[in-house]
């Protein structure tokens, strides 16, 4: 959600951003986000096919709360961690 925040991408650019995340799981994910709504794709007939995959418009506003949520996180991992210890 985040990788595509920055705009519409391919799906060899989702994975290029992605790479932690396993090929089959990179395949299910946008096809139930396309299910539920929330993005939005678009099949080129060509060869070889492409698809070019975007954020919903409520998803540009759910993504920019999750990116808030995920850069306070990362700022303050320090302290979550520490916090987790005691």
């Amino acid at each position: 959600m985040v990788t595509l925040q920055l705009g519409k991408r391919r799906f060899f650019l989702l994975r290029r951003h992605t790479r932690a995340v396993p090929h089959r799981m990179l395949v299910q994910t946008p096809q139930q986000l396309q299910t539920d709504g929330c993005v939005l794709r678009t099949a080129r007939d060509i060869v070889p096919p492409h698809a070019d995959y975007a954020l919903s418009p409520l998803e540009r506003e759910t993504a920019a709360h999750v990116a808030a949520l995920a850069g306070w996180i990362e700022g303050d991992l320090p302290g979550i961690l520490s916090a987790k210890a005691i």
